[in-house]
C-alpha cells in the first residue's frame, strides 16, 4: 500500500536518524508529516518523494545537460 502511514520512530528508523533529530525536523516543517492528536505521522510515499527532492537538490538540482 503506497499510502502507508509511519510513526515518527518508523521514519527515524527509515533515514537512519535518531527519534529526536526526526521530531526536530517535523516540528520545523523540514519533513511532510501531519500530527494525529499529539503524534506525528507521514505517508511513506510523501517521505519517499522527500528523498528523492533532496538527492536531487544536492546533485546540482534538475542538471539540464
Amino acid at each position: 500500500m503506497t499510502d502507508e502511514i509511519l510513526t515518527i520512530r518508523e521514519v527515524a528508523e527509515l533515514l537512519k536518524i535518531n527519534e529526536k533529530t526526526a521530531y526536530k525536523l517535523a516540528s520545523a516543517g523540514k519533513i511532510p508529516g501531519f500530527k494525529v492528536g499529539g503524534s506525528w505521522r507521514f505517508q511513506r510515499q510523501e517521505i519517499a518523494n522527500w528523498i528523492k527532492r533532496k538527492v536531487e537538490e544536492q546533485q546540482g538540482g534538475s542538471g539540464g545537460a
